[in-house]
């Protein structure tokens, strides 16, 4: 079980922004300001930002409620102009239910936003 997540990124400003934006439909805000910038859903932090040299080497992914949802973290990170991967879709290889999308983060990171429910 993962407890948190912390990336190193080369633009601060980017990323606080890109998070910010898609991880809002799941319920999740910036709660800490100071050096490294925290995201929680108010129960917990879970993602934590802070400046240096990225790995690009990454891939993880954030738990949906609904199908509904991971659609909407990709039509919001469409329309603020935020890098898309892969628009969502069912991945029956991984198992029935799998649907996800995929996006960039500023410094190239794949982000997927998944949800594992029979719709």
């Amino acid at each position: 079980m993962i407890d948190h997540l912390e990336l190193s990124t080369r633009n601060i400003d980017a990323s606080v922004r890109f998070y910010g934006d898609v991880l809002g439909p799941l319920g999740y805000e910036q709660k800490v300001t100071g050096p490294a910038k925290g995201f929680g859903d108010g129960k917990s932090l879970d993602v934590f930002l802070v400046a240096g040299e990225p790995s690009t080497n990454v891939h993880f992914a954030f738990g949906a409620p609904s199908r509904a949802v991971v659609d909407k973290v990709y039509e919001v990170a469409r329309a603020l102009g935020h890098a898309l991967d892969r628009a969502p879709a069912l991945a029956p290889h991984i198992h029935p239910n799998y649907y996800a999308g995929y996006l960039r983060d500023p410094d190239g990171r794949l982000v997927e936003f998944v949800c594992h429910e029979a719709e």
